[in-house]
């Protein structure tokens, strides 16, 4: 089995103690996974120009023979949709990616630069990724359900709706998340909400994991 590699792609802010995407990464990194959840340039004021040569620097540090798996939030969302319109040559391409909460391709903000609008290809996604999944919450006040549907159909992926999940982040009380544990580990879907604690398929030998 190769070995795996998962790139936490943060937004604006960054991910605080108590973030979804720092309680996957000790998650992770306790069952032997090489996690890698890098500082953006000046979180609080995202510039395209500053974060994306950040995140080609880490996808290609990645080792060849490694499974490379993205989970991106927010602002992290548009870097990545970025990246995969604007790739050339042999660029170090996903095996899976998960888009959780992108803000809206009309979502303005004074600190942000470049961040959106964001394309939204289709295609370029495809060459960027092997499967790319979308998670979007109700109530989330950077992205309508309306908005989030047009993005899926646009991206042609798959989309998971959790009630009530806001922007699932901190605030919407998005720390330990089963689900995305699941998922990183072993392509688990759909992405359900945090309370969701059901026992996963753990990948082809059907062997069992409660994620706790």
């Amino acid at each position: 089995m190769s070995e795996m590699h998962v790139l936490l792609v943060h937004g604006m802010t960054g991910s605080g103690p108590w973030h979804w995407q720092q309680w996957l990464a000790g998650q992770l990194r306790e069952q032997g996974v090489q996690v890698d959840l890098p500082a953006l340039p000046d979180p609080d004021r995202p510039m395209l120009e500053n974060w994306l040569p950040v995140l080609r620097e880490r996808l290609e540090a990645v080792p060849p023979e490694a499974e490379l798996v993205v989970a991106a939030h927010s602002c992290g969302v548009a870097l990545w949709l970025h990246h995969a319109a604007t790739i050339a040559g042999r660029s170090r391409r996903a095996d899976r990616v998960l888009l959780v909460s992108p803000p809206a391709r009309d979502w303005r903000h004074p600190g942000a630069q470049g961040i959106t609008p964001y394309p939204a290809d289709a295609s370029a996604l495809r060459r960027a990724a092997g499967i790319t999944r979308l998670v979007v919450g109700t109530g989330d006040p950077y992205l309508s359900m309306y908005q989030a549907h047009a993005l899926a159909e646009d991206l042609q992926v798959e989309v998971d709706v959790i009630l009530d999940g806001g922007h699932l982040n901190t605030d919407g009380g998005y720390g330990p998340w089963p689900a995305v544990l699941g998922w990183s580990l072993y392509g688990t879907v759909p992405l359900n909400d945090r309370f969701d604690t059901d026992t996963y398929t753990a990948g082809p030998s059907q062997e069992r994991l409660r994620l706790v």
